[in-house]
């Protein structure tokens, strides 16, 4: 099989916009070619407590499922998750103001889809050394 072109944005956590602090907590990526649109995220609850000690992680997991629901593609996501795979990629990365932020779109060539989707979560969303053990827990 040829490589395919694929697009990913990672998901960032900006919990105070005008300090500009941001951590990395997930990665969406799409590859039409393969029909696939996942998503992986992780909330390193240390790293974030550092950061911002005062921080309710609740609300932050809840829009992380909800992309998540939008992801899969869900019937429970409403309209958006009713959406073809590219337009609900579009829907996910598009530039927003709230807690959780995409970073730019970059764009690159797989041979398998999730594969790359883990090692880009691997790479830019868990500290060196760390494994998530969970789609949005800490571990």
């Amino acid at each position: 099989m040829p490589a395919s072109a694929f697009e990913y944005a990672l998901l960032r956590l900006v919990p105070r916009v005008e300090r500009g602090e941001q951590i990395n907590i997930g990665v969406v990526l799409l590859c039409r070619q393969q029909r696939f649109l996942g998503m992986r995220a992780y909330l390193d609850e240390g790293r974030i407590a550092a950061l911002w000690p005062d921080l309710d992680l609740e609300p932050v997991r809840e829009q992380l499922i909800a992309f998540e629901l939008v992801c899969a593609g869900s019937a429970t996501a409403g309209p958006i998750g009713e959406l073809p795979i590219y337009e609900r990629f579009r829907w996910l990365t598009a530039t927003r103001s709230t807690i959780i932020q995409p970073s730019a779109v970059h764009c690159g060539l797989c041979d398998h889809a999730q594969v790359m989707l883990e090692h880009i979560f691997q790479q830019m969303v868990l500290a060196p050394g760390r494994v998530a053990t969970e789609v949005g827990g800490s571990g």
